[in-house]
């Protein structure tokens, strides 16, 4: 299936948002914009641009991917809404993969083995991030750090306990605390360069499980993978001395 199918990546988990689309006969296109926190306005028109520029039309696409998390709740919402909205109205099904796939597999993609920490900004003062082994091959066979909110201090503790092998770390989250992460034995944060998810790694990562034989999702079945509550939420618990907690 996938080796024939057209098919389109939504990346919207962090302050980028990226697409990225594939033709039935391999040609690809993609489009990513950084820092301006416009989801909303520049997702669709940018997946417009894109499909336009490989010569498809929406109809032509045999399958969506999305980031469904964790990251930015507004962008989640924004980029999982849409992948649900375009795979309801074409009747095709989605693929989902959390950012740290995400990131994972791009660090893989660039060549890197061993230990990688994928570590996405989750703003408080804090960061989502796993961390996995890969093979030379750029296949996972262990995960000793799951993915799970951490603060920068305690994860860059947690990373120094893996023992005396390197540990290469992407993503913004990384970019943003490198010299708390960077104080840890053996940990290396990459360039900018692997700043944020790609949405084309998030493209390929998708025909790979596709071809691998995994089965797209409904899209009604598609959610966000938020890992804590909300900004609004978090902020009204606290403006009522944490009495909505207490009550659950």
């Amino acid at each position: 299936m996938a080796g024939d199918v057209a098919a389109v990546a939504i990346e919207t988990a962090t302050e980028t948002v990226g697409v990225a689309v594939r033709t039935a006969d391999g040609v690809e296109a993609e489009f990513a914009l950084t820092g301006r926190r416009r989801h909303v306005e520049t997702l669709t028109p940018a997946l417009g641009h894109l499909l336009e520029r490989v010569g498809l039309v929406p109809g032509d696409l045999g399958v969506v991917a999305v980031d469904i998390g964790p990251g930015l709740f507004t962008g989640l919402r924004v980029g999982v809404a849409a992948a649900k909205g375009l795979a309801q109205a074409l009747g095709i099904g989605v693929v989902c993969a959390t950012s740290l796939d995400v990131l994972t597999a791009a660090a893989a993609e660039a060549g890197q083995s061993g230990f990688v920490l994928a570590c996405v900004d989750a703003r408080r003062g804090e960061v989502f991030a796993a961390v996995r082994e890969l093979d030379r091959g750029g296949e996972t066979v262990a995960e000793p750090l799951e993915p799970a909110l951490w603060a920068p201090g305690e994860l860059a503790a947690a990373t120094g306990r893996l023992g005396e092998a390197p540990v290469y770390a992407v993503g913004d989250g990384a970019q943003r605390y490198r010299e708390v992460l960077s104080a840890a034995s053996g940990v290396h944060v990459i360039a900018p360069a692997l700043s944020f998810p790609p949405p084309s790694t998030l493209l390929r990562l998708a025909l790979t499980r596709l071809e691998r034989g995994e089965a797209p999702v409904d899209a009604a079945l598609v959610v966000p993978l938020y890992m804590r509550e909300a900004d609004a939420k978090s902020n009204f618990v606290r403006a009522r001395g944490g009495t909505e907690l207490e009550s659950r």
